[in-house]
This record gives C-alpha cells, sequence and structure tokens, in this order.
C-alpha cells in the first residue's frame, strides 16, 4: 500500500508542477486565460515525465502488486490442495 500512495503523490506532484508551468507560460502569451487547455497539455507533458521520472518509484509498486497477487495464488493453490484431499478422503 505504501507504494501506491507514494507513487500516486508523486505523480500528482508531477501533474500540479507542470500545470503550474504551462498555466504560467499561457498567462505570459495569452490575454486571455482559459483553463481547459493548459490543464490538458498539463495532463499529456506530466504523463510523459512521469513515464520516464518515477521509474523506480512504478517499478517498487508493480513489484508490490507482482509479490501480493503470488502470495494469493499460492494460499488459493493450498485451499484448494486441502479441498482435494478432503474429498479424496470423503470419497
Amino acid at each position: 500500500m505504501k507504494e501506491f500512495v507514494v507513487y500516486t503523490l508523486l505523480r500528482l506532484v508531477v501533474l500540479l508542477a507542470t500545470f503550474a508551468i504551462v498555466a504560467g507560460i499561457w498567462a505570459l502569451f495569452t490575454d486571455s486565460f482559459n483553463i481547459v487547455w493548459p490543464a490538458i497539455i498539463a495532463i499529456v507533458i506530466s504523463g510523459l515525465l512521469s513515464y520516464k521520472l518515477l521509474n523506480g518509484p512504478r517499478a517498487a509498486f508493480a513489484a508490490r502488486v507482482e509479490e501480493r497477487a503470488a502470495r494469493t495464488v499460492t494460499a488459493f493453490e493450498e485451499m484448494k490442495a486441502k479441498e482435494d484431499q478432503k474429498e479424496e478422503r470423503q470419497g
């Protein structure tokens, strides 16, 4: 869970920082300020930046998810094996 929170917060920080920069540049070069286009541009740029900059936290999060999935599969297989043994004894 910790890896998810860290990765999500870092993504949010990158998005907000990118939006602040894009909105600032947008305000410098245009007379009217429409929040939609700077937001769209910031989302695209922050997505690309996150892909490059947050590789480590993303890998840690993916490893945690994989580890948890493996534990779940192992627990399921153990439960299934116990049920099979129980059925063999009864049958």
